[in-house]
């Protein structure tokens, strides 16, 4: 292999990486980005290479231009060799066959295992797999990533956003210009996180081009030659084989020297030219051959591609009318093994015709002159494959029309020969399709139906190409009704939410649609507008369809008013929805419907709950908790988001067990029914519960679930709310001062767009959780305020007022608002005393707690804290129990109860650290020496200072501000400035700097 030329720094940083990948702050990904030939695929297989000498399992895949809706295609190349004792390992994750086989080789439409949850419960297996992998270490490299399928992009996505544990590293190359958006974005914020290693690749130095690739070239027309390839590897290889083959400089066609033309991503004219020209010397049965591999793509064997040609079939002359224009050109750079062609014709018309190849013996004879001309080359599994994707792409380009779409076609039916399922054929009957055909129709509708879980945009895809060419006649509306409704689910489940409501208001709006059709067109749309944060408009659409004469069925009845239900809790305006609900209740119980009559009590059980009545919300719950019970799960199967209702609604009234167990049972039938838009719903709601009752890595697993499948959905209000519940998860489980919990609280309040309802005063609540733990207690009452829609919080719901409150009264007594940090407090008492819940009670008590010790009232501060922590016990929030039981121990100490303090401080400290509480640990480290004094004593030049005042004497010496010092202790400023009052007056110092030299001096400052 030649040298590699020119990426000294870039193989610097990629030996770093390979040297420890599994170290904390090494990025888990690498992204290689350039324009084409820019010698990205040169610099991957290099780093392979350094990653086999060192010891890891190299897994190498391509994404392919001309197989851009296949599911999974790149990591079906990539893992195609990894070693099945280790899949063997984990029978318990059957998705893993979806790519390891590919999809085409997965059960169609078994949904009786969970595993079937389709693309996310996927993304879980893939990274279990690359962890396994990653004890003795894998790098796992994609190439031409810009290609990749819908599918195989999320699923990088995901793994930049949740890497696999231990030695493992994805590499990924692409070109920068030709990048799906999506993806362009998920690696930036990877980047801008640390998570992703950014290479740009520019162009290859001269002095060392010329001295390594061009050293037989004279030296000005070496020059030349490398100013005319603008220092681009690939071209310049190829300008340099034309030279040695006898063109000069000035004969060769380039851009810069005006005789070639330029496509959109920069390619020359002339480059196209030179590579075209080696394919002039194959003979016809070569030349078909070849077309037939460049066809087939991944089931280019010998016997394919001999059933392909067919036994009849006559060679067709490479079109004499193909455009002579720039071909995107793959990568090959320095020191690849592809060969470059010699001269710089364009191929000829070709009329001549032979007989075509007969049987396997005479394709295999054929493949291996092409192998000896460097023209095929062999791949895995018995293919065989053009030496590089811009040959492929020349071939085929250059194959007539007619003759492209009968290899296709040959390709499907010798497939289907073979009981290939659908989603195998897809690729094949798509791009034969030339006019309406029932049968290759029914192909396309079959594979999408059985991807459309894990591969939904293929779905999508595949459907509309039936749809564009479905006749335009009476006889199909109903079948064109049914495509559209179809396509649209899978737009929407894709992400693609503004194109799945333009079909469906089409849908809606065309007269004559079939009432059960169209019904269920406008429940899908209603659900489409409330994740596009349109549920005014959802709210109108359902309105109206209600009125319309003849009126619903009643199962329909109970669908759209359930609909409107959500909409109306979603903007906060659920007593204007409250009859709709009860209506539906009485609907499904007049019915029969036992389903539905769950359903409706489980969504007014919510509305209940979120609106602060909690009488109400008790009894709804329990009637929807025992039919829901009574109920078998294909019996909850259509309506499974009623147990995401149910489990909120529980959460709401603090019942943790049964929103536990209703939750569980929930993912269990979404994920094997693959009803995807359930699940953010339920995993925010298990999120929050393992927060509360201090879980916390099963709770920031569970957000992080949620957090993909609302990116994956499109829905701005809904990646806000995952986010928020993330945030608090964040917040409570990384070390105190972690900025990640501040970042993605940010980038929740960013999602909602200044919409208005529940999910976006969420997000605004959580910003003011964060941004008062990092000590800025002005723009926590900001936030919190926001959310509420002024100082009483009118706009926010009643049901976690207490808790809000509590927080402004901390942010008020730290920016010296006394009078309205009373304020606070005291409606957190009433709110509390209104909803009757434990939880709330506990908020408000430690909001009146913060008032009585900002008072001096130690005794009183001491009494609400331990009521407090013994409401949470109560009620199983283990978490605040120990927040609270750290509030107290200090204060109790004071008071002289050094036992009971101790004690309080070791539950805390044991519950926080079983639960993965970091913040909380780190407050437990902070105030232990306050709490449980450490031998040897205080120094005695600080023997009059209280534990208190040497803590903050202490951090004054370590440099901090008074500030800073707040933050850390959770105290006020005001409160933080009173200690140092006293330490000056105690230890007779005069200022800040001479309290630093007197703590340095006894060995307790920074300096010590």
């Amino acid at each position: 292999m030649t040298q590699l030329v020119g990426r000294t720094a870039e193989l610097a940083r990629l030996d770093a990486l390979l040297a420890g990948p599994d170290l904390p702050d090494a990025p888990a990904v690498v992204d290689i980005a350039g324009e084409p030939g820019i010698g990205k695929s040169r610099l991957l297989g290099e780093v392979c290479a350094r990653a086999r000498r060192g010891g890891f399992t190299v897994l190498r895949g391509r994404a392919t231009e001309y197989e851009q809706h296949v599911p999974f295609q790149a990591f079906t190349d990539a893992l195609a060799d990894v070693d099945p004792g280790v899949v063997a390992a984990y029978p318990a994750l059957p998705e893993l066959d979806l790519v390891l086989h590919g999809i085409r080789q997965s059960a169609p439409g078994d949904t009786s295992d969970p595993g079937a949850v389709a693309r996310f419960g996927l993304h879980r297996a893939i990274r279990v797999l690359l962890t396994r992998l990653g004890e003795r270490g894998v790098v796992l490299a994609v190439d031409d990533l810009h290609w990749a399928d819908p599918a195989s992009r999320e699923l990088v996505d995901h793994l930049i956003r949740h890497p696999a544990r231990g030695r493992v590293l994805l590499v990924v190359a692409r070109r920068a210009r030709q990048t799906p958006t999506s993806l362009t974005a998920a690696l930036t914020r990877g980047a801008a996180g640390g998570d992703v290693l950014h290479l740009a690749l520019g162009p290859l130095p001269e002095e060392e081009s010329i001295r390594t690739l061009a050293a037989d070239v004279p030296g000005h027309e070496a020059k030349q030659l490398y100013a005319a390839s603008e220092g681009n590897p690939f071209y310049l290889l190829a300008l340099l084989h034309a030279y040695r083959g006898g063109a000069r400089p000035h004969s060769i066609p380039t851009e810069s020297g005006g005789t070639g033309a330029t496509g959109t991503v920069g390619v020359q004219g002339g480059l196209a030219a030179l590579l075209l020209e080696e394919l002039t010397a194959l003979t016809a049965p070569q030349r078909r051959v070849a077309e037939a591999v460049a066809a087939l793509g991944a089931h280019a064997t010998p016997a394919m591609v001999a059933e392909a040609i067919g036994p009849s079939a006559e060679a067709l002359p490479v079109r004499a009318d193909a455009p002579k224009q720039p071909v995107e050109v793959p990568e090959t750079v320095p020191g690849a093994s592809e060969t470059v062609p010699e001269s710089s014709e364009i191929v000829p018309e070709i009329s001549e015709t032979v007989p075509a190849a007969s049987d396997v013996s005479d394709v295999t004879e054929q493949i291996r002159a092409l192998e000896s001309r460097d023209v095929l080359r062999a791949a895995p599994g018995g293919r065989w494959v053009l030496r590089h994707p811009l040959v492929r792409a020349l071939v085929y380009e250059n194959t007539a029309p007619g003759r492209r779409a009968e290899l296709h076609r040959r390709a499907a039916r010798a497939l289907a020969r073979s009981g290939a399922p659908a989603t195998e054929r897809a690729h094949h009957v798509e791009r034969s399709m030339t006019g309406w055909d029932a049968e290759s129709a029914a192909v396309l509708e079959e594979s999408a139906a059985q991807c459309a879980s894990t591969a939904p945009a293929t779905a999508a895809h595949l459907l509309n190409v039936v749809l564009a060419h479905l006749p335009d006649t009476p006889g199909h509306d109903r079948r064109r009704d049914e495509l559209v409704l179809a396509r649209a689910r899978a737009l929407g489940v894709s992400g693609s939410l503004r194109e799945s409501r333009d079909l469906l208001h089409d849908l809606i709006e065309t007269p004559g649609k079939d009432l059960l059709l169209r019904t269920e067109a406008v429940a899908w749309c209603a659900v489409v507008e409330r994740h596009l944060g349109h549920s005014p408009e959802a709210t109108a659409l359902l309105r109206r369809e209600l009125s319309r004469r003849p009126s619903p069925s009643p199962g329909q009845a109970v669908s759209l008013r359930l609909a409107l239900g959500m909409s109306a809790l979603l903007t906060a305006s659920y007593p204007e929805a409250r009859a709709d609900v009860e209506e539906a209740v009485s609907l499904a119980r007049a019915d029969g419907d036992c389903a539905g009559e769950a359903a409706s009590l489980a969504l007014a059980a919510l509305g209940e709950a979120y609106e602060g009545d909690t009488a109400a919300a008790v009894r709804h719950t329990d009637a929807a908790s025992r039919l829901t019970d009574a109920l078998t799960d294909p019996g909850l199967t259509d309506l499974c988001e009623s147990l995401s209702w149910l489990a909120w609604a529980e959460v709401l009234l603090e019942r943790y067990p049964d929103a536990e167990r209703h939750f569980t049972r929930g993912l269990d039938i979404a994920r094997r029914g693959r009803r995807l838009h359930v699940l953010p719903h339920l995993l925010t709601s298990k999120a929050f519960v393992h927060l509360t009752t201090c879980r916390l890595p099963s709770a920031l697993e569970a957000a992080e679930e949620a957090e993909t499948l609302a990116r994956a959905a499109g829905s701005p209000d809904l990646l806000a709310f995952a986010l928020a519940v993330k945030t608090l998860v964040l917040l409570l489980s990384r070390p105190f001062g972690d900025a990640s919990a501040l970042a993605t609280a940010e980038e929740a309040v960013a999602a909602t767009s200044g919409s208005k309802g529940w999910w976006p005063a969420l997000a605004w609540c959580m910003l003011g959780h964060a941004t008062f733990v990092g000590g800025d207690a002005h723009r926590a009452q900001e936030a919190i305020m926001t959310a509420g829609g002024g100082r009483e919080l009118p706009l926010l719901q009643p049901s976690i007022r207490p808790g809000q409150l509590d927080t402004l009264t901390g942010a008020a007594l730290a920016t010296g608002d006394f009078a309205q940090a009373r304020r606070w407090a005291a409606q957190a008492a009433r709110e509390a005393d209104r909803l009757g819940l434990g939880g709330q009670r506990a908020a408000a008590r430690r909001a009146e707690a913060s008032l009585a010790e900002h008072r001096g009232d130690t005794e009183r501060a001491v009494r609400l804290l331990a009521a407090a922590a013994e409401e949470y016990a109560d009620c199983g929030q283990r978490l605040w129990e120990a927040y609270s039981l750290l509030r107290a121990a200090p204060l109790v100490r004071r008071t002289g109860q050094g036992e009971r303090a101790a004690a309080m401080w070791r539950r805390a400290h044991r519950i926080a650290v079983a639960g993965g509480a970091r913040l909380l640990v780190d407050l437990a480290e902070s105030i232990r020496p306050e709490v449980i004094p450490r031998t040897p004593a205080v120094p005695a030049e600080l023997a009059e200072l209280t534990a208190r005042e040497v803590e903050v004497a202490g951090l004054l010496a370590e440099g901090l501000s008074n500030q800073d010092i707040a933050a850390r202790l959770h105290l006020s400023r005001r409160t933080v400035e009173t200690h140092l009052s006293s330490v000056y007056r105690k230890l007779d110092v005069p200022s800040r700097s001479a309290l630093t030299r007197l703590m340095t001096r006894i060995g307790l400052g920074a300096g010590s």
